[in-house]
This record gives C-alpha cells, structure tokens and sequence, in this order.
C-alpha cells in the first residue's frame, strides 16, 4: 500500500501530488467531522500533506424549508460532489446519513469509520432541567427537522407537539436557548459528542421511542471510483461492524425507494457473529406503521480470507475492499429481504399517503 501510495503522490502523470485535499462542508459539526478522518490518515500516511477544503451545500443554504420539501436528494452531498468530479477534491467526508442510496456515477464510498452512537438525543430549554419527555407539560413543543423523529415521537409521546426547526446544530441550540419557543429539541447524539457538547443531551431515545436514521452516526469517506490509489489510502478506514450494519440499513432505504421526504427508521447490531437489522415504516403522524426484525450470520474479522475480500465491488455505494464480500453479499441481502417483507404488508402504500401528505402541507 505504501509503495502504491508513494507512487501515487510522487510520480502519478509526471507531476508531484504530495497534497491529498479533503472536501467538507463549512460547518463546524462537518469541519469536526472532517478533522477527526485528515487525523487518522496522517498518523497512517505521515509523508502525505492533507489540504481541507471547505464549501456550501444547498442544505445549508435553503434554512427557511422543512428539508422535505426542497425535493433535491443530495442536500449535503452535491456541491461536494461536484468539486470530486471536477479534481478540485480528492476525496469528501460526509455524515454517511446525508448520502443517497445511489451515488453519481464514478463514485463510491470508500471508507466506512467506526460509528459513534446513533441514536437521537433530546437537548431540554434550561427552565425544564432534570426533566424527561414523558414529564413535559401538555402542548410542549419540541422542534426536529425529521419527519422520520417526529412520526415515531407522536405515537409514543401524543401530549407533546412537534415544529419544524432547521440550522446547523449551534443554530439550533441558539434558537431553544434564547427563545420561548421550544420546550426541547431533537438531535443526533453523535453530533452533539462530536462537539464536545455531550453535557447537552438530557435523555438518549432508545429504540423502543426512536429508532433511527439509515447510516445515522457513522462518517463515510467519498472518492472517485477509478482513483485506486485514493480507494485503497483510504480503505483501511473501513470500520468491520459499522461497514455490515450500514450496507444492511442502506440496502433496506434502497429497496424501499424512500428518501428524505417519508418516515423511515432502523436499528442494527451485530452480536455473536449474527447482524440483526430491525425497519420500520411510518405514517406522518405515526398511527399507521410497520416494523420487522431480521438477521443473518456474518463471518468474524478474524477469520476473513483476503481471497474472500471483496475487490472493487460496490454494494450501496460502499466499496469495502478489506471486508469479507460473502459477508457483504450476507448484509446487503438482509436489508433487501426485510424491505421485500414489510412491502408485502403494506409498506408502499404507507410510503406514498406519507410522501403525498408531505407534499400537500
């Protein structure tokens, strides 16, 4: 790899490429993020200069609409994309949640990092301290920009009220802190750690309140597909586990054809060499729903073969070259059985009055 990698920055069209430049978005959560993957491949690969380059996406943009009726499917992800497929980036770091389940053609995610926690937490207003939701007064408000948080949050808490509110995670805070409005609001846990804000979260929602997003905790790194060089730097990124869970949680999106705008949450965990993914589809107001739990066996780390890793083949997007492609093939077939299974019973026609009453407010 080295030696690839040497030739790569220092002889690759006749000219030096000592310079490995990094896209991220601008704000401080993504520079965090971005930071946290430039610190791993320079204690791996200490002779290459890492240049971050930041940018504006359309989803920080647009800070007015609910992000499920702006109707682009690659908020986060476009512009950054954009400046791969021009060589002005050689590779872009992303909340693996933000990526589509079908990328642009020529790219793939390429590595796969160790997921922090990924479940949602709830940030109280100061006034409501040592408080849960189920102690919130009648007609509390709490704010998500997440119709699939805000679907299942209904059901289990039907005294509270749900508002949409957008802005990065500092925006946000701001916004219930300085203001009235809010009695809570609902972010992803791991932001909140990854900001060192950790102090914030007041409760952690379990599964049985909230599960969550697909790929929701979890960073990915994006590159061009025929950079074999840049795919194989940044393999060894590849998180074993985190790589399974999420091909399977991808998988399950994918084969729903749901994006964005319609509720869909999942929950993962891979334990005694078995993975369960567990899926749910819901209504807006989440009195309509469906949810399944599936497993499969996936072979240990331990015990992958190189001849069994998988070369330069895409599952979801993810190229996982160092992980086992039969327990890839295993993950992938999980998640696509267990959305085959919850569309027999319903699933699509869920997906679409939710999609249409979205639209239609």
């Amino acid at each position: 790899m080295e030696d690839s990698l040497n030739q790569y920055i220092g002889e690759g069209n006749g000219e030096l490429h000592r310079v490995i430049r990094i896209g991220t978005r601008k704000s401080e959560l993504a520079r965090i993020q971005t930071d946290s993957v430039a610190e791993k491949l320079k204690e791996l690969y200490p002779d290459v200069e890492l240049k971050i380059v930041p940018m504006s996406t359309i989803g920080d943009k647009i800070l007015d609409t609910a992000l499920s009726k702006i109707g682009e499917k690659s908020l986060f992800t476009k512009e950054l994309e954009n400046a791969l497929q021009r060589n002005e980036v050689d590779l872009v770091v992303h909340s693996l949640k933000d990526l589509p389940t079908a990328l642009p053609e020529g790219f793939t995610i390429g590595a796969v990092l160790k997921r922090e926690n990924p479940h949602d937490a709830v940030v109280l207003h100061p006034k409501y301290a040592g408080q849960t939701l189920d102690t919130l007064p009648e007609k509390s408000v709490i704010g998500t920009s997440s119709l699939r948080r805000a679907a299942q949050l209904k059901k289990r808490f039907p005294h509270l009220e749900f508002k949409d509110i957008r802005g990065n995670l500092n925006t946000r805070l701001k916004k219930l802190d300085e203001k009235e409005e809010f009695a809570a609001i609902i972010l992803a846990a791991a932001g909140l750690r990854r900001m060192g804000w950790e102090s914030r979260i007041s409760q952690v929602l379990g599964p049985d309140d909230c599960m969550y997003a697909v790929g929701q905790g979890a960073l990915a790194v994006e590159v061009r597909a025929q950079d074999r060089d840049i795919v194989e730097m940044v393999s060894v990124l590849h998180h074993l586990d985190t790589v399974l869970r999420c091909i399977a949680e991808r998988a399950f999106l994918k084969h729903l054809a749901s994006g964005c705008s319609v509720p869909v949450a999942v929950h993962t965990e891979v334990k005694d060499f078995k993975l369960y993914l567990t899926g749910a589809v819901y209504s807006l107001d989440g009195s309509d729903s469906l949810k399944e739990t599936m497993w499969t066996s996936v072979t240990p780390a331990n015990q992958v073969e190189k001849e069994a890793a998988s070369e330069g083949v895409q599952r979801v997007g993810v190229t996982a070259r160092n992980v086992s492609g039969a327990a890839q093939e295993a993950a992938e077939k999980l998640g696509v059985d267990l959305a085959m299974l919850l569309l027999e019973r319903g699933a699509g026609e869920i997906l679409t009055v939710a999609r249409q009453h979205n639209e239609a407010q």
